[in-house]
């Protein structure tokens, strides 16, 4: 049997880098290679996990605390030593800088994978966050873009392997489609619903008719249910919070719309992409929409915090289609790239090249 996987995450409440995760977790386990997810700051499983999976929670938030962060590293630290042989696969920032404090002076060299899942231009701290990505033995990234924002020493050691699309058994959706803009994702700066609701807001002005789901929960819900308010198209925008089901009810939507400042690839958009849903994205940094959607042809491209552009998307959408159904056949094409099993395959391979 290969050396147990430990996948390092802070939690598990929902997001798109835990559905990864979980993913992987799951497809590992069904190939009966060993697998564990290490949390290190919270308890929460949003997403299925496979029997076989070993969940280890180290610690919860610390808001800052030095004293819980040390305790954390502590029992990492134990549980590294009490499996020498396992491979380290942080999907975290803070989780790679953890396990490598947690790992020295063990005298056990363990196999090193880091996964960026943002923005590597966007965090704060970016000398410290790459003065650990050093001890990596291999850096996966989703976009070359990505890989580009690292100094030479770290780019040497990085390779680009996308998100998995996994929509299981579901179909997509053959009827006519529901008034109905979705969107999915945290209630959190960086997914700019803001940006959204304002689109929205000018496009009920032409298309009274349709209304907005938003999937998600965050911290900016009340502020937004404020602005929805103001904007006087509260009665026609819903804060449907988290769902597990969430590509089931989004299927039958007229469409999707991502509307970040930055991402890494959306797990969401592409769910979307592979159902047939059509997609309008910003065109944002570091050019995961970009590597996955052809402008007019399997979605439509906006600039990132442009309310002109996607207020005339979401309309140019609205009153075509034909364009719609071009959209929706070609992007379903996507349900056959990017299976679990061919990503699971990729991240398996980068790590043994690159050691």
């Amino acid at each position: 049997m290969e050396n147990k996987i430990v996948f390092v995450i802070p939690d598990m409440p929902g997001g798109g880098t835990e559905r990864v995760v979980a993913l992987l977790a799951n497809e590992y386990a069904k190939r009966n290679i060993e697998t564990a997810i290490l949390l290190f700051a919270g308890n929460e499983r949003a997403y299925p996990l496979d029997e076989r999976i070993e969940v280890v929670n180290v610690g919860n938030p610390s808001d800052g605390e030095l004293g819980v962060r040390l305790e954390r590293i502590k029992k990492m630290r134990q549980y590294y030593k009490s499996n020498p042989d396992c491979r380290i696969w942080s999907f975290s920032v803070m989780g790679a800088v953890f396990s490598v404090v947690a790992t020295l002076g063990t005298g056990k060299k363990h196999t090193f994978l880091i996964s960026e899942r943002n923005d590597p231009n966007r965090y704060e701290h970016p000398y410290i966050r790459n003065f650990f990505y050093r001890f990596a033995d291999v850096l996966v990234c989703q976009t070359q873009d990505a890989i580009s924002s690292f100094p030479k020493g770290i780019r040497k050691k990085a390779i680009v392997i996308p998100n998995p699309v996994d929509i299981g058994d579901l179909q997509p959706y053959t009827g006519e489609r529901e008034k109905r803009i979705v969107a999915v994702g945290r209630l959190e700066p960086q997914k700019n619903h803001k940006l959204l609701l304002k689109a929205f807001a000018e496009f009920s002005k032409k298309h009274p008719e349709y209304i907005l789901d938003i999937y998600g929960k965050g911290e900016m819900e009340k502020e937004l249910r404020i602005m929805a308010n103001e904007l006087k198209i509260d009665k026609c925008v819903n804060f449907v919070g988290f769902s597990d089901k969430v590509k089931e009810e989004i299927n039958s939507a007229a469409i999707y719309v991502l509307s970040s400042d930055y991402e890494g690839i959306s797990n969401s958009m592409l769910e979307a992409i592979a159902l047939g849903v059509p997609v309008v994205a910003t065109d944002c940094p570091i050019g995961g929409s970009r590597a996955c959607i052809q402008d007019g042809k399997n979605g439509l491209l906006v600039p990132a915090g442009d309310v002109v552009a996607l207020t005339e998307a979401m309309e140019k959408l609205a009153d075509n289609p034909e364009l719609c159904e071009q959209i929706s056949m070609e992007g379903r094409k996507l349900r056959e790239k990017n299976r679990i099993e061919q990503i699971a395959d990729a991240f398996l391979r980068a790590e043994v090249q690159k050691r």
